[in-house]
């Protein structure tokens, strides 16, 4: 085998040349990784998404099922108990061996008509109205945050119930006026409909049955 010798300078250029080529097969190694990636996600959706729509479809069926299977069970119980099924958002049924139960509901948002800004400015002004010392600056200041709105802007439900509870025990015209103008603002929305079904283990206590994607493990 003949000995090259090279100049200090074509040393240079050689090794220049071998990292621009070792450059250029690493970029298309990863090319060819990229695109192989690619093709493994197109694969894998292809395959998963056909199976996710029929599960979608198999659990919208089974819902339909249920909601029509309990239809005629909830006007029996609107009225035998003299309720309007509207009026009830969820309603739960048990076996009578106390080991299913499954809860038939609709999910709500709260939202207020723009009158309860009065009634808002009604609690806030008797509120603020307490604050004498540092003490009742500071429980002034827990009972306003009851007022506070969600993401969305608007009060919570259960806060007003909290509100109207503490204006009972007080017996303040004003605090009581101001709770019951934004208690008769409210106009709740419904969302979807849902269902909850649980079963009792081997140790008495309650599993809930997973029914979406995200729950089951």
């Amino acid at each position: 085998m003949e000995n090259v010798t090279m100049t200090p300078e074509e040393l240079e250029e050689f090794k220049a040349f071998q990292a621009e080529k070792a450059k250029r097969a690493e970029e298309e190694r990863r090319k060819r990784a990229r695109l192989d990636y690619a093709a493994m996600v197109d694969e894998e959706v292809r395959l998963a998404i056909p199976q996710l729509e029929e599960l979608s479809e198999q659990m919208r069926t089974v819902k339909g099922t249920v909601y029509g299977n309990f239809d005629t069970i909830l006007r029996i119980k609107a009225e035998e108990l003299k309720m309007t099924r509207d009026n009830q958002r969820s309603h739960t049924f048990t076996t009578s061996d106390g080991l299913m139960r499954l809860t038939l509901g609709v999910n709500t948002v709260d939202g207020y008509r723009d009158t309860a800004e009065d009634g808002i400015a009604m609690v806030r002004g008797y509120i603020e109205s307490l604050a004498k010392d540092e003490n009742s600056r500071a429980l002034v200041s827990a009972v306003l945050k009851l007022l506070s709105r969600d993401g969305q802007g608007n009060l919570k439900a259960s806060r007003v119930l909290q509100l109207r509870k503490m204006a009972d025990e007080t017996g303040d015209p004003r605090f009581i006026e101001g709770v019951r103008i934004i208690e008769e603002a409210y106009i709740p929305s419904t969302t979807k409909q849902y269902i909850r079904a649980e079963r009792k283990d081997e140790k008495g206590r309650w599993r809930i049955i997973p029914l979406s994607v995200t729950d089951c493990e």
